[in-house]
């Protein structure tokens, strides 16, 4: 999983969003667009910035004993730390062995509905649903990408904690029609507490 951190008024930004819509591509790996919101007061306004991802950002900055928060910042497997245009580094860090619990997402009656199995050894985990929108044009008016139209991808729209897993068999619900309009697709994560490393995540389209 790559989680790139950024920003449509990071002038940095856009050669790392160009990469994670390659990397969107490739069916073994979930690449997703955070777009954080203390670029805003710089001149531009980013329609996608959500405080959420910029909560997400500052709480790994904490676990992966980082000075500061940054973009473009790729977090590989939330563990491997990277600037988002580095290509090499975050391919050779994909190229890691990794296992991971399975989850089994599926539609019904209107709801999200994920399924996790028994496992064993499993740490008190956070089981996150994450709303994006496979894709989006931007004109950008003002700041440091100005004059500049983006294509950007797998934009996330909105985040949203399920609960707690510690790896009983469980099911977790989610209507549909609470997810943001403009969502395309979910994505569950399954990661221990305190924004460990990443043991779980599966991806569905709703559309």
């Amino acid at each position: 999983m790559v989680e790139l951190f950024t920003s449509e008024g990071c002038s940095s930004c856009p050669p790392a969003e160009v990469y994670l819509g390659e990397l969107a591509q490739r069916r073994e790996v979930l690449a997703l667009a955070f777009h954080v919101d203390y670029w805003d007061d710089l001149g531009w306004h980013d329609r996608f910035g959500l405080p959420e991802a910029a909560q997400r950002q500052r709480a790994y900055a904490r676990a992966l004993g980082l000075s500061t928060v940054y973009t473009p910042q790729a977090v590989v497997d939330g563990q491997g730390n990277f600037t988002g245009s580095d290509r090499r580094s975050i391919a050779k860090a994909l190229e890691m062995p990794r296992s991971g619990v399975p989850i089994a997402l599926s539609t019904r009656d209107g709801e999200v509905v994920v399924d996790l199995t028994e496992q064993g050894n499993v740490a008190p985990s956070d089981v996150v649903l994450v709303a994006y929108q496979r894709s989006a044009i931007s004109h950008i008016g003002r700041g440091e990408n100005a004059g500049r139209t983006l294509e950007e991808y797998n934009i996330v729209r909105g985040l949203r904690n399920l609960g707690r897993w510690a790896g009983e068999k469980r099911q977790y619900h989610c209507s549909a029609s609470s997810l943001p309009r403009e969502a395309t697709d979910v994505a569950v994560i399954v990661q221990p507490l305190g924004q460990a490393p990443i043991i779980g995540a599966a991806t569905l389209a709703l559309r």
